[in-house]
């Protein structure tokens, strides 16, 4: 496996004995950080490691009592190199508590009820786009689905139906830190601390999320265990009050954030970081850093970090692609048609990435968003536009779908609290994905492309176009019923015109 290439410093962060949370979108080395963190600690600390993939389908709480058993487990099988009798002993330990989660797991809940009922929330900031029913019955109240009012009232049904077996759980939770102080005292001076590698935290359902976090965190309190929680930052609910009470984890007091995303809003860096990753990868082939760079020709690499979203696994991805497409030409460089000509084939993936792991109620209103924006911008011939602050604070709808979408690299941020030099207030501003425009052979006349290398770049972002509530709302309910297919069908048809 490649190590993790550092540009940020993450490295020594998630190797320290702190809790951290790691935020970064999709193909920015979450899981690749954790695995080349284990590699770099001292034989005294043991990493335990969990995929939450493997659990996203899991009901609540059972999701906690599966997580428990399998931090048991991995713990079992990491000891090596103790006396028998302590290697016994702490096996013992071990067997016990799983043996206790075995039949808490199979015992049936006390109270059970179905929670297979619809409960209407109303939003008095979001009336208008409650109103957003097409002819298709599609309905962009179903992003409702995961805002902080409707996973509370979730929260609130599962916590209510599942109280019986949470109880349980919380009763056994001084038994199991005492199971781990008998561990550490048995294995003094061959373990001291323990790391749980909780990987991508947002395929868990995202009612549940602040439930399993809070329970994780109690369990690490006051030992010697330290949590590594590597998720989406707006898929994810890490922290919730219920009754009055905190539940989950809070940044900074509970837990030190590590953001490892590369963003437009600073685009040079991005470009500078990403470059650093391509030398990197360069070193391993013994390939100079002026050998990559003439792999490319004008503003290939430029066009390369913005079809890639900045993102290193899209970057790389594109690149292989283009380097064995590039074998053509007669220089056998990479130029910016090479990147354009595949750039649509990255948007068609992280529209299977994210119909993947939405819910299914969830995936035809952020289809429908995506053709809404995807032709506000070729309708304005803009490649940037901008929102309101006060929309994306006070409407969680709309919220819901912009960061939905920059999560799956659909749109890119490029900045915020921008002025606008039409509309009073403040803004930020985001980028449509490249592949979403592809099939412009000449992009003069049909799209004002800002390049966002020049520094009179931010001057033109305040002169974007602003998508407003309302023309969200009518592009998105104007939106053909298979979105999705009319999208890709039209590129596919342009592009192929093109290539022809």
């Amino acid at each position: 496996m490649v190590s993790y290439i550092d540009t940020t410093d993450a490295l020594p962060q998630v190797s320290s004995r702190q809790n951290h949370v790691i935020f970064a979108r999709r193909g920015c080395g979450k899981t690749l950080l954790l695995h080349t963190s284990e590699k770099m600690l001292p034989a005294k600390r043991i990493t335990v490691y969990l995929n939450c993939e493997d659990y996203k389908n899991h009901s609540f709480p059972n999701i906690l009592i599966e997580i428990l058993d399998q931090i048991f487990s991995e713990i079992e099988s990491k000891i090596s190199g103790i006396p028998w009798g302590k290697h016994r002993k702490a096996r013992n330990i071990i067997a016990g508590v799983r043996e206790e989660l075995g039949k808490l797991r199979t015992a049936p809940d006390e109270r059970h009820t179905s929670i297979k009922e619809t409960t209407q929330h109303s939003n008095s900031d979001s009336s208008n786009l409650k109103t957003g029913l097409s002819a298709h019955g599609a309905s962009l109240v179903s992003l409702d689905v995961g805002s902080e009012t409707a996973a509370k009232a979730e929260i609130e049904k599962q916590y209510e139906v599942n109280d019986s077996k949470i109880e349980k759980l919380n009763l056994m939770l001084p038994r199991l830190k005492k199971a781990m102080n008998d561990f550490f005292s048995v294995y003094t001076g061959k373990v001291d601390n323990i790391f749980l590698q909780i990987d991508d935290f947002y395929h868990i359902q995202r009612e549940i999320q602040p439930y399993v976090i809070d329970y994780i965190h109690r369990f690490c309190k006051d030992i010697p265990v330290f949590f590594k929680l590597a998720t989406l930052k707006h898929a994810s609910t890490l922290y919730l009050e219920r009754k009055g009470q905190p539940i989950g984890v809070q940044e900074r007091h509970d837990y030190q954030p590590i953001d490892i995303d590369f963003t437009f809003q600073d685009f040079q860096k991005t470009e500078g970081q990403v470059k650093e990753i391509f030398y990197k990868f360069g070193e391993l082939a013994e390939m100079t850093h002026d050998q990559i760079d003439k792999l490319f020709k004008g503003d290939g690499f430029r066009r390369l970090i913005l079809a890639g979203g900045g993102v290193p696994r899209d970057c790389l991805s594109l690149f292989l692609e283009a380097l064995e497409n590039a074998k053509r030409n007669a220089d056998g460089r990479i130029s910016k048609d090479e990147i354009r000509n595949l750039s649509f084939s990255t948007i068609e993936r992280r529209i299977q990435e994210l119909k993947n792991d939405s819910q299914d109620d969830e995936q035809n209103p952020l289809i429908r968003g995506i053709y809404a924006i995807r032709k506000f911008c070729t309708d304005s011939k803009h490649n940037i536009f901008v929102v309101a602050e006060r929309l994306l604070q006070e409407n969680e709808r709309v919220q819901r779908l912009i960061y939905k979408l920059l999560e799956y690299r659909i749109i890119h941020s490029v900045g915020s609290a921008f002025t606008n030099k039409s509309r009073s207030g403040t803004f930020d501003a985001f980028m449509i994905d490249v592949g979403c425009y592809a099939n412009f052979r000449k992009l003069y006349g049909k799209m004002e492309e800002i390049d966002l290398s020049e520094k009179s770049s931010k001057e033109k972002i305040r002169s974007a176009p602003v998508l407003s509530e309302e023309t969200l709302l009518a592009a998105w309910s104007d939106a053909p019923e298979d979105a999705e297919k009319e999208m890709l069908d039209e590129e596919k048809g342009a592009m192929g015109a093109v290539q022809s």
